[in-house]
């Protein structure tokens, strides 16, 4: 699926790598002295530094003085603006915090400029291993320079694919744990890296064939929808409805193994106890 495309997404696609930029030049300066950072719990597993919130700021002052008009859906400074009303920068600052609070090197900024909804423009900034991937609706998604193309991967056997753990809400961990049971006798392998942004930008590459996780704010995937969906690809939540930039649960491919792979995941009822 591709989305209506409208006159100015490139600009606004040139507005976003370079927002995306200024955040990611702040955060590798601020990794430096990561060891002296406080952190601030959101939640008993998930946290936030001055270094997420001092990101988000850079990125709301550049798109708001390039973009008039704009309104954001930020995860440190407007997690509570609504997503697909109007013109909307739907950000995440620093995609993997705990990853970059521990020097793990899988973090990233995510930025999509969406209209009522629908997305026009994207950018994911690959801030520890570098690398900016972007896209407008209806013109592709590129590395840099180099278009990128799902895989072409048909097997399951074949298949790697990528998750999230259910790490803020554990109610969702015996279903997750069932679906993971029932994929990994089958795929090639299942790897969780921590940033969802990233998780879908991989997607998009072709380095994974699949990704999935049970709940995503929009700030986690929006950015990733587009990339995924320009590269080939196909997003949808479990039912196999194309996906919003609204919060839930996600499932991206390269559109080849979608259907399977809302099979596997969907087999029985999940709302059930585990039958054995």
């Amino acid at each position: 699926m591709t989305s209506p495309a409208h006159p100015k997404r490139q600009d606004w696609r040139n507005a976003a790598v370079a927002a995306a930029d200024a955040a990611a030049r702040f955060i590798a300066h601020e990794s430096i002295s990561r060891h002296t950072l406080a952190w601030e719990e959101k939640s008993a597993t998930d946290f936030v530094s001055r270094v997420d919130v001092g990101a988000e700021e850079r990125i709301r002052d550049m798109l708001t003085a390039r973009i008039p008009g704009i309104r954001m859906v930020g995860e440190e400074l407007s997690a509570d603006a609504h997503p697909e009303q109007g013109l909307a920068a739907i950000v995440d600052p620093l995609d993997g915090t705990t990853n970059f609070l521990h020097g793990f090197p899988n973090y990233g900024v995510s930025i999509c400029i969406a209209l009522d909804g629908v997305p026009q423009a994207a950018v994911v900034h690959d801030v520890a291993r570098g690398g900016v991937l972007h896209a407008t609706a209806s013109d592709g998604a590129f590395l840099d320079s180099s278009r990128l193309q799902v895989s072409a991967t048909t097997s399951p056997a074949r298949a790697l694919i990528g998750t999230g753990i259910p790490f803020k809400d554990v109610s969702q961990a015996d279903r997750y744990l069932r679906q993971l049971r029932r994929l990994m006798p089958i795929v090639s392998g299942v790897r969780r890296a921590g940033s969802a942004a990233l998780d879908l930008s991989d997607v998009a590459r072709g380095r994974f064939d699949g990704f999935w996780e049970l709940f995503l704010n929009p700030w986690d995937l929006a950015g990733g929808v587009l990339l995924v969906r320009e590269a080939g690809g196909r997003v949808t939540d479990l039912d196999g409805r194309d996906a919003r930039l609204t919060s839930g649960a996600i499932v991206a491919s390269n559109g080849i193994l979608h259907d399977w792979f809302l099979g596997m995941l969907n087999e029985g009822d999940d709302s059930d106890p585990d039958p054995t």
